[in-house]
């Protein structure tokens, strides 16, 4: 992804929309943003880290429903349920 590609996907968001940062699949959680970062990779060319609040803030688990969007887990449902009979009146059930 590149920058240009992150702030298209950014434009449609909402600009007082709070930042997080979702991490690790296999236990999903949500980090607060704490900025940018430019630097360079091993070849040289340049690039833009995100970086994970200095505290290290950590808001728990995502909402399932970002898991699932993110493919990280599966769409749970609940038990099937059955229809209870209704009771009848002086019969004790």
């Amino acid at each position: 992804m590149s920058v240009g590609d992150l702030l298209d996907l950014l434009s449609a968001c909402d600009r007082d929309a709070s930042v997080r940062l979702a991490v690790n699949p296999f236990f999903p959680m949500a980090h607060r943003l704490g900025g940018v970062e430019k630097g360079l990779d091993e070849h040289g060319r340049p690039m833009v880290y995100i970086v994970e609040s200095p505290e290290a803030e950590q808001f728990g688990p995502l909402p399932p429903a970002v898991a699932v969007a993110l493919t990280w887990q599966p769409q749970a449902e609940g038990p099937a349920r059955r229809r209870r009979g209704a009771t009848r009146p002086g019969t004790g059930q």
